[in-house]
């Protein structure tokens, strides 16, 4: 006789064999929620289910495991879905397991009856419902699959009330033994034939560089990518997703660039070499409308090279060469093929690329001056960030809200050793930043993580300080104080000439929100407040939040708003 357990038992135990040891939660579906914690699964109660996925998918993105999300039928179901719109958009692996109604109730109008497959099929790669007992251990098995493999992405495992509640035990599937709790899953190797050709194309170039995406990170790329960079000679730039591949330091480092290249941009003076690229290849790299500036900012003149694990990315907007395969492997390859066929001519024109990219950085520094080292009252964002800079570890893992949020970050921090990176970038919706910020902590307890919102999307999830607090998650967020929704109403302004109503906001204390859950707070009201409230932070071990008094006339450096540079909006 082999070992039997109730139904969300067996769910409880198939999470572990996949190395789940967490679980982003509020109680539902408790059967398996109780199972789980038997087990020594941590349940991380949030307080809504659309910040719990944001928790999972920051979680996802700082653990290279697949995370899990759990709710009930109805409004928690509905809750979940931008979480899993933006994993599906931006490739993270996120297992959603939904509690449904009675299989006997369904079509009779029961208590918060959805259709959750017609719900889910627009934001996952896969959605099922365990069809009966005996296949419990196969569909959790096959939801790790899905998320896992291939182009990483979300999965939804649907469990009708009965099976959840149903005490009887049935034979535990002993057979199933597989652990698919990482990503990438599967690692396939491009045709040596098209990374031949590929490795022609680099070589031969004028004036080659490589555009790396969010793919380098998810593959675990950085290493190889950076060993190119290195041996081979040539230049580097990233999409916001992809900040982090390479050291942005390194004298073949371009920089991070898109839609926001505008004054004071840290990648406005790269813009010629872009202009004058012969060849580029792309990488893990959706060619989206952000990181081409509406597909404008790479020439058309240029050949492509474009290495993706999703065949259906490659030529999507730049006609390439094909070459499928994971980012890791991919580059280990085309590494071996570039030094075969002779890099002699890249190393030959490094000294002058070197050169050109020092002068563009050397060039910005020159234009951000007046905003880093502002003293104004409000205090610039530039100034805030430049301080910060400064002051991360080598190590540290820094988050952006969507919005002005990541455009700050991308332009103001530097990808450095081994930062890491994590942004919204997928559907790009406000109130992320916080509970990315606390997935990326619970996965990796022993890094500092800091994180900057805005005040708008901040609005969105006040109510998770209480749970940084229950929980012990120690996250530092900087709150951008400034009493507006920045991107809607500069975009307005710059765009049609005036501003709605809704993009103006209440005045508030956000360090009396933190300290009334029992969180420490700092206000930062003036440039000379930085160093010491920073320095306060990263060394206090505890969640802490840093109200920051900002500039709402702060003009990011997105060249349409550039306008707007002498004005007051």
């Amino acid at each position: 006789m082999g070992s039997k357990a109730s139904i969300s038992a067996r769910v409880a135990l198939a999470l572990q064999r996949h190395g789940v040891t967490e679980i982003f939660a509020q109680s539902n579906p408790p059967t398996v929620l109780l199972a789980a914690e038997a087990l020594g699964i941590r349940q991380i109660g949030y307080r809504q289910e659309n910040s719990g996925s944001y928790m999972a998918q920051g979680y996802s993105m700082s653990s290279g495991k697949v995370s899990i999300i759990a709710a009930q039928n109805g409004p928690a179901a509905t809750l979940i879905v931008p979480g899993l719109a933006e994993c599906l958009k931006a490739s993270h692996p996120v297992i959603a397991i939904v509690q449904d109604v009675d299989t006997n109730t369904v079509d009779k109008n029961a208590f918060q009856e959805l259709d959750h497959v017609k719900l889910y099929e627009g934001v996952s790669k896969w959605v099922r419902r365990i069809p009966n007992i005996k296949r419990v251990e196969e569909y959790v098995d096959a939801a790790f699959v899905a998320a896992a493999s291939g182009r990483p992405g979300p999965a939804v495992l649907l469990i009708p009330t009965d099976m959840l509640f149903d005490p009887t035990e049935y034979d535990i599937d002993e057979s199933r033994t597989v652990t698919a709790g990482t990503y990438p899953l599967d690692r396939v190797g491009a045709d040596p034939v098209q990374i031949k050709r590929a490795a022609k194309l680099l070589a031969a170039a004028k004036n080659p560089f490589i555009y790396a995406g969010g793919g380098v990170i998810s593959s675990q790329a950085q290493e190889e990518l950076r060993a190119i960079q290195e041996e081979c000679s040539i230049p580097v730039a990233g999409s916001t997703m992809g900040k982090g591949g390479v050291d942005e330091t390194h004298p073949l480092s371009m920089g991070t660039i898109g839609y926001y290249m505008g004054r004071r941009s840290s990648t406005k003076f790269i813009k010629p070499m872009i202009d004058e690229a012969d060849v580029i290849l792309l990488i893990g790299n959706r060619t989206n409308q952000n990181g081409t500036d509406g597909w404008t900012l790479l020439p058309r003149t240029a050949k492509y090279i474009h290495i993706d694990i999703d065949p259906m990315e490659i030529s999507r907007n730049y006609e390439s060469l094909r070459v499928v395969g994971d980012a890791k492997l991919a580059l280990i390859q085309l590494k071996e093929a570039l030094l075969a066929e002779g890099v002699e001519a890249r190393k030959a024109a490094r000294p002058e690329v070197e050169a050109r990219i020092a002068k563009a950085k050397a060039d910005h520094r020159e234009d951000a001056r007046d905003a880093v080292e502002s003293n104004v009252f409000p205090i610039r964002i530039e100034r805030f960030l430049g301080v910060v800079n400064k002051k991360l570890d080598a190590d540290h893992i820094i988050v952006a809200d969507a919005s002005l949020s990541s455009v700050w970050l991308a332009n103001y921090i530097e990808a450095k050793e081994q930062r890491k990176f994590i942004f919204p970038r997928g559907i790009a919706g406000l109130g992320w930043g916080l509970p990315l910020a606390m997935g990326a902590k619970l996965a990796q307890p022993g890094k500092k993580v800091f994180c900057l919102a805005g005040d708008g999307g901040f609005g969105h999830v006040w109510s998770e300080l209480e749970t940084c607090k229950r929980e012990g998650i120690n996250v530092c967020v900087a709150v951008i104080n400034n009493e507006i929704l920045g991107y809607q109403k500069i975009a307005e302004i710059a765009l049609i000439g005036a501003s709605t109503t809704a993009v103006d906001l209440t005045a508030v204390n956000h360090a009396k929100i933190a300290e009334g859950v029992g969180i420490k707070a700092i206000t930062i009201s003036a440039a000379d407040q930085i160093d010491a409230a920073l320095d306060e932070a990263f060394a206090y071990e505890g969640p802490i939040l840093l109200d920051l008094i900002a500039e709402p006339f702060c003009i990011p450096p997105i060249p349409f708003m550039g306008k707007l540079e002498q004005s007051q909006i």
